[in-house]
């Protein structure tokens, strides 16, 4: 799978997180058949080019934390965003029992 291919398929992944819920970086590299590429979904997600059709907002680490260096007008923004929505967001931190997306 080439950069472009695997940053497309994240990309479709992220637009299935449903309103009100988050992924995490491993679980959209599981979806895109790359379990261990959590890393380079979190650059794909940076580099995002219709970050208002494709949510990365909703996509946390494996701890529930928001992105120190969220792309679209850092931490702070993406919690303004995910509180929109209704996510609970509690120093910087998601609460993955309540709010991961089950049906990636």
């Amino acid at each position: 799978m080439d950069d472009n291919s695997f940053f497309k398929s994240v990309y479709a992944a992220v637009r299935m997180i449903p309103s009100g819920m988050v992924a995490t970086y491993g679980d959209i590299a599981a979806k895109v058949g790359r379990p261990r590429a959590a890393q380079a979904v979190g650059w794909a997600l940076h580099v995002n080019p219709e970050p208002v059709v494709t949510p990365c907002h909703r996509v946390v680490n494996r701890f529930g934390k928001l992105a120190k260096n969220f792309g679209f007008g850092g931490m702070e923004e993406q919690q303004r965003l995910l509180e929109l929505e209704g996510v609970e967001v509690i120093d910087g931190t998601v609460d993955l029992k309540k709010y991961r997306c089950k049906k990636l």
